[in-house]
């Protein structure tokens, strides 16, 4: 009887011990897997402003202004509203992104308002909506 009650508190103990000493770089990555605005390098991403895709410094510059931008909030997207997202009505011209990670291509269509930067995030059958803050972003040449 008290051994059916002494391994499972070492074995919780245990548990407990590794969970809250884990390396740095596992908790990056662990956090990296849920985060809803991540970081791009250059590398991977193909961005196009309608018909003309963008490089070298323009490139460069433009995925450095959408990495510095602050995250506002999520937007809900009801099932069947997806399209209402990824082409809105009152929208310019979106900047879209093509980024490639591992074996998934996601694709981010960036909205530019005078308020906020609108992002949509598609990748395999999903939908992801937020908002960005990026004065840098808002007031480009690109995002008129």
């Amino acid at each position: 009887m008290t051994w059916a009650v002494l391994i499972p508190i070492i074995l919780v103990s245990l548990l407990k011990i590794v969970i809250t000493c884990l390396p740095t770089g596992t908790v990056n990555w662990l956090l990296s897997k849920f985060e809803t605005h991540s970081k791009l390098k250059e590398e991977d991403v193909t961005v196009t402003f309608g018909d003309k895709k963008l490089e070298g410094q323009e490139k460069v510059k433009f995925i450095n202004q959408f990495n510095e931008g602050i995250f506002i909030k999520k937007h809900y997207i009801h099932p069947g509203n997806e399209q209402n997202f990824l082409s809105p009505r009152k929208a310019g011209t979106p900047i879209i992104m093509d980024v490639k990670r591992g074996k998934i291509n996601v694709r981010i269509i960036v909205y530019s308002y005078r308020d906020r930067i609108d992002v949509v995030k598609q990748y395999r059958k999903k939908v992801v909506a937020y908002s960005l803050i990026s004065e840098e972003l808002q007031h480009s040449r690109l995002a008129v």
